[in-house]
């Protein structure tokens, strides 16, 4: 094949399953698009075609915005399934003594056709593929594993192996982010703040939190009762200019007041703690005060109570005033919320009984708060 019609790669070839050839090269990136197809699930007239997922929008996104950021190390493998056609030369010239010899170096030709004849199909890294395409850098290498089989049944059959694998649990993602100083993913690097924040609250003797918080590094036996990911969003909230409480301290272009951050972050749930005694530090079973559900919506409920102490002679006392005003309509251990029509123990982790939750909170607040006239 001549280099119009193909793509020549240098590569090593070994065999698998009894004598399927495997190959293992680097391409540049936009080069994967060029020979390699994707294959949509549909069904035509009844039967099953293909075995790929849709595109994912925003994950592309996500991978083309950290493509872009700058120099990066991706070395993720995309796995391709490789038509019988490609064609493997052989490297000639002496053999090194001590060669572990797995796999024979050589070239591998692959030819260049149109969409939908191309000669492979992409098992494994379609996401990647596309973000790939669409990157500044067109050049960027990345490695690729190849097994020649043009049988759909094997294509599906790898496809289901590959990602039947259960991925990393998010919580140890996020607990490893801190400890992690490149560049990341915009939605990783979003988590990277919160994360260190709820490890500071955590190790901290004069944190409410201290010791209460559960971390994916726990044993057996560890004495947390706060889902991590739970108070990691309730940050999250806190930091989103302009009325965040927490996003006067992350100064645009200026760094970031850490020390002011964690400072804020203990006055408020210190506040809370001492408020709310009877529900503090106990299993969520027993206080929705700990369950993630009472977590977030009072995470939300920090940013109008510390905007408006903000102005006060003791922010501090103005924080425990408000929290004082709204405690008798509270019901974390016991009793019914009267205006939500819920039992104490029926409030649950879900985006609408958080959302309630919190507006009803924030409600109470702002009412109580006015003057009386």
């Amino acid at each position: 094949m001549s280099s119009e019609t193909a793509l020549v790669v240098r590569a090593i070839r070994t065999q698998q399953a009894g004598g399927v050839p495997l190959y293992a090269f680097f391409m540049y990136g936009s080069d994967v698009a060029r020979v390699a197809d994707i294959s949509r699930v549909h069904r035509d007239e009844g039967d099953l075609k293909g075995f790929q997922r849709r595109e994912v929008r925003d994950h592309v996104k996500g991978i083309v915005d950290f493509l872009d950021s700058g120099p990066v190390l991706f070395p993720n493998a995309i796995i391709l399934a490789l038509s019988p056609e490609v064609e493997f030369t052989p490297a000639r010239g002496p053999r090194p003594s001590g060669l572990c010899d797995v796999g024979a170096a050589g070239t591998l030709s692959l030819p260049l056709r149109p969409e939908g004849d191309r000669s492979a199909w992409i098992v494994d890294g379609q996401q990647r593929s596309l973000a790939l395409a669409k990157a500044r850098d067109p050049g960027i290498p990345v490695p690729v594993v190849g097994f020649v089989s043009a049988e759909l049944q094997t294509h599906r059959e790898q496809f289901i192996l590959v990602n039947k694998v259960r991925p990393l649990p998010p919580r140890l993602i996020n607990e490893l982010l801190p400890e992690v100083e490149a560049l990341l993913p915009r939605d990783l690097a979003a988590n990277r703040l919160p994360s260190e924040l709820v490890n500071l609250l955590n190790r901290d003797p004069k944190s409410p939190f201290h010791r209460l918080i559960k971390r994916a590094s726990d044993g057996p036996g560890a004495p947390g009762v706060v889902t991590d990911t739970a108070l990691m969003a309730a940050i999250k909230r806190n930091m989103r200019p302009p009325l965040g409480a927490l996003s006067p301290y992350r100064r645009n272009g200026d760094g970031l007041d850490a020390q002011g951050l964690i400072s804020a972050l203990m006055l408020y749930w210190g506040a809370v703690r001492d408020t709310f005694p009877e529900a503090w530090g106990r299993d969520p079973e027993q206080s929705r005060l700990m369950h993630s559900a009472g977590l977030r919506a009072m995470g939300d409920l920090m940013d109008p109570i510390m905007l408006r102490a903000e102005g006060a002679t003791s922010p501090e006392q103005d924080v425990r005033r408000s929290l004082a005003r709204i405690k008798p309509h509270c019901f974390w251990t016991e009793g019914v919320w009267p205006d939500l029509g819920w039992a104490w123990n029926e409030v649950q982790s879900t985006s609408q009984n958080i959302t309630k939750l919190a507006d009803h909170l924030i409600r109470l607040d702002r009412e109580l708060a006015r003057p009386a006239r």
